[in-house]
């Protein structure tokens, strides 16, 4: 199913399915998905605002869309609440909302690796809590969905709302590619979206416990992750 896929969404193909959808709808973007794609197209959710919003609309189009987890083992408790309060405010199934962990426990992790593999060697923590389930969960999807925006890191400035994910080998959605943070938390207030409590902390970027940190307002969003180290991103979105 991946070739064919990947000859449908050819470079050129892409290019012209983002000329189309430039300027239009993310709901517009998620249609086109759903069209194309369903039940093969998952949401990777992380709970954050964006992921949020996108969940929403994907309920609204279609009922049965799924979202999958990277539950890292350190994520706080605000985010496993605001998982059930979307659960229960969605009537979603458990099948729809899935787990996916590393094959590792923690104190598995501990014994192989050492203790605090977050410190010492960061990005190998998230290759076995994050990128391996990841790559084990998307081989089961011929689409995935995103929350990236453009404006939330120079690395993400240039994201298409439509991508060939050549490392994972599948279609890439990024629906809110060209929104702002205000469209997203309008479209929050405005659907009465639940949401992480810790963004009303400073939070506008929520990963582990470990490894995120409050922003002061006006800062880079995405400063409070993986402060004083020399790392941007945790490997997902490359």
């Amino acid at each position: 199913m991946t070739e064919t896929v990947q000859e449908d969404f050819s470079t050129e193909a892409i290019q012209e399915l983002n000329q189309r959808f430039e300027g239009r709808s993310p709901q517009e973007v998620l249609t086109y998905a759903f069209d194309r794609f369903f039940p093969k197209v998952v949401l990777a959710c992380s709970f954050g605002a964006e992921d949020v919003v996108l969940w929403d609309m994907m309920h609204r189009i279609n009922p049965k869309a799924s979202l999958f987890y990277l539950d890292t083992d350190f994520l706080f408790p605000e985010t496993y609440a605001v998982r059930d309060r979307l659960m229960e405010r969605y009537k979603v199934s458990p099948e729809q909302v899935i787990r996916v962990a590393s094959a590792l426990t923690p104190a598995e992790q501990a014994k192989e690796f050492g203790d605090l593999l977050w410190v010492r060697q960061p990005d190998e923590c998230c290759r076995i809590r994050k990128v391996e389930p990841l790559t084990k969960t998307l081989k089961n999807y011929a689409a995935w969905v995103t929350g990236i925006r453009r404006d939330q890191s120079p690395t993400r400035a240039t994201a298409g709302l439509v991508e060939w994910d050549a490392r994972f080998g599948l279609v890439k959605f990024n629906p809110l590619a060209a929104w702002t943070n205000e469209e997203v938390w309008a479209y929050i207030k405005t659907h009465d979206v639940p949401y992480n409590a810790l963004h009303d902390q400073n939070y506008p970027s929520i990963g582990c416990t470990y490894c995120t940190a409050p922003v002061q307002p006006g800062a880079d969003p995405r400063s409070g992750r993986w402060q004083s180290l020399d790392k941007t991103e945790c490997g997902l979105h490359q």
